[in-house]
């Protein structure tokens, strides 16, 4: 086993996995899954629309607004409809590069995440604070000289410092050139949209899990996106981001998709 693995204390890719239904984790992230649910029922819930916001904006930015390059920054551990499976579905010959620095999920990824044989999947093992390391390693599959969707769906709330989080997202946005695209998800306390819950929640996975987790308002969420164009419906809980259906329970996560014109 890589002896990067800590089996000892939870660690998000995990527990994200556990409350997913997945079976790539460990007694200790189900341990803290279940008691984060008992302080926030609903984190079930989260990550589930956390998941179908992906296949809902990936799936439009492949096949309407013709993106053919992904980079899937905090990719977690592979499930069901991944962003390469549902890019290229859409576009056998979309290219993917996916981003993590777990090494449970570096190892199940190069398992699990191929491609089409139009396209290109590649894994890049790094960590979202070093974006031009990811810009490096990235640029050996895609070409940034062209379109690209970046996306950090659950990521940013990793990065405690808001200004360093911002300055992450403005590199990576300012290397990629005009028709790309930003997608994002984040955590909230904001109770609009239910997040007093997250507050015990997240005190208790500071003190119990790893990596420390941080919320932000709908003003800082926003913050990320300045100098690009939102896209319809704008900063919304990413249950309710071009939903099929317009009775989606909202969550306590926001999500939306902005365009650098």
């Amino acid at each position: 086993m890589n002896d990067r693995i800590r089996t000892d204390i939870a660690h998000n890719a995990r527990v994200w996995n556990y409350w997913l239904g997945g079976k790539d984790n460990y007694p200790v992230d189900r341990v803290v899954g279940d008691q984060v649910t008992g302080f926030y029922p609903s984190i079930g819930e989260v990550a589930r629309a956390d998941r179908a916001f992906l296949g809902r904006a990936v799936t439009f930015l492949a096949a309407d607004a013709g993106m053919r390059q992904f980079l899937d920054i905090g990719t977690g551990l592979p499930t069901a409809d991944n962003t390469h499976e549902v890019a290229q579905r859409a576009a056998p010959d979309a290219r993917i590069v996916y981003v993590d620095n777990d090494p449970i999920v570096l190892t199940h990824a190069r398992a699990l995440l191929t491609s089409a044989p139009e396209g290109v999947t590649e894994y890049v093992d790094a960590d979202a604070h070093d974006p031009e390391k990811i810009l490096a390693a990235a640029g050996a599959t895609l070409d940034l000289s062209r379109p690209v969707a970046v996306m950090m769906l659950g990521i940013l709330n990793f990065v405690l410092d808001t200004a360093e989080a911002r300055t992450i997202v403005r590199t990576l946005m300012d290397a990629v050139p005009s028709g790309s695209h930003l997608v994002l998800t984040h955590p909230t306390l904001e109770p609009e949209l239910g997040g007093e819950g997250n507050k015990a929640a997240m005190a208790f996975w500071n003190e119990n899990a790893t990596p420390p987790i941080t919320a932000r308002s709908r003003a800082e969420f926003a913050s990320f996106f300045d100098g690009l164009d939102l896209l319809e419906p704008g900063v919304t809980s990413c249950s309710r981001w071009r939903a099929t259906t317009g009775d989606a329970p909202v969550v306590a996560q926001f999500g939306a998709v902005g365009r650098k014109p």
